[in-house]
């Protein structure tokens, strides 16, 4: 019997993406790494400290921008996913119990590193009866009451799309609220089985309707269409999301969606273009952009537009 890494047995889909060998890169998927002051203090601090963050432990190639910019990433909720999403590097499996002290461990991450921007993600929590929503909108509520000048970016799951649940979260008043449809209508069921596409776009309404910024993101590369990009941003500003990342899929491993194709960077330009004359707030393009890249340069981008 195959097993994954985190023990369990893999999925069939696992089993035939893995007959697919990682792909060989393009020559423009490459970072050059400029360690400036700030990325280098951020850096000894959080070894000293021993500080988690996802900017280090998904191995994020934009952390000496984010870093020099003191924007960091953090994941609550456990390293067990109770969902699978076929492009996802965080692992599926039965979460630990519900760790009420994280909120408060985060909120002093964010004030020991002097944060002036903190993005907060985590994994879907359906084993919990509120689906996490209470820890979501508890750690933003942490992080303002230690860190009051810090912008907050949470970045959810769909809770369902139920009401209590989103109204909690929302009624914490991050910065900007995340919600990621990922993909296209087509290939949506197949790479993201527990989520669907119209209750995504509905928790960007929701969010907006609630008065707050609103961002999601688009990964390229799973096996959509030029003219399904279009339409999926189309759909999202329509929905009312302010904010938009587009990027490219990177295969975390072989039990993963294979590489489907890999976007030249003219036509992340060209996607930018278009983003923005559908009249996104914020846009930001490219092969190694991430949803949280810039997050705090791109809100207030936003903010400045909707004002």
């Amino acid at each position: 019997m195959t097993v994954a890494p985190e023990g369990r047995k893999l999925l069939r889909l696992e089993v035939r993406n893995a007959q697919t060998p990682i792909e060989r890169k393009p020559p423009w998927i490459k970072v050059r790494a400029r360690m400036g002051p700030e990325y280098t203090q951020l850096k000894g601090l959080v070894r000293r400290e021993g500080l988690h963050t996802v900017c280090e432990e998904a191995g994020c190639p934009n952390i000496f921008e984010c870093w020099e910019d003191r924007e960091a990433t953090f994941l609550i909720g456990g390293d067990q996913c109770t969902r699978r999403c076929d492009f996802c590097q965080i692992d599926t499996g039965k979460p630990a119990a519900l760790d009420r002290d994280e909120p408060r461990r985060v909120a002093d991450s964010v004030r020991t590193m002097g944060l002036r921007y903190a993005t907060i993600t985590g994994v879907a929590r359906d084993d919990l009866p509120d689906g996490g929503a209470w820890l979501y909108a508890e750690t933003v509520r942490a992080i303002k009451e230690l860190n009051p000048s810090t912008g907050v970016e949470l970045l959810i799951p769909d809770f369902n799309g139920e009401p209590a649940r989103l109204a909690e979260v929302f009624g914490s008043r991050p910065e900007v609220l995340a919600h990621n449809v990922e993909t296209v209508p087509r290939i949506f069921k197949r790479i993201r089985p527990a989520f669907t596409y119209q209750r995504s776009l509905d928790v960007i309404t929701a969010a907006r309707d609630a008065g707050l910024v609103t961002k999601s993101n688009l990964i390229l590369g799973l096996g959509e269409t030029p003219d399904e990009v279009r339409t999926a941003l189309a759909d999202l500003r329509g929905a009312g999301c302010d904010i938009v990342t587009i990027t490219q899929y990177l295969r975390p491993s072989t039990r993963h969606h294979p590489v489907e194709r890999w976007v030249r960077p003219e036509e992340f330009v060209e996607f930018a273009r278009h983003a923005e004359g559908l009249g996104f707030a914020g846009v930001l393009a490219g092969p190694l952009v991430r949803s949280s890249y810039r997050a705090g340069r791109l809100y207030e981008q936003a903010a400045r537009t909707r004002a």
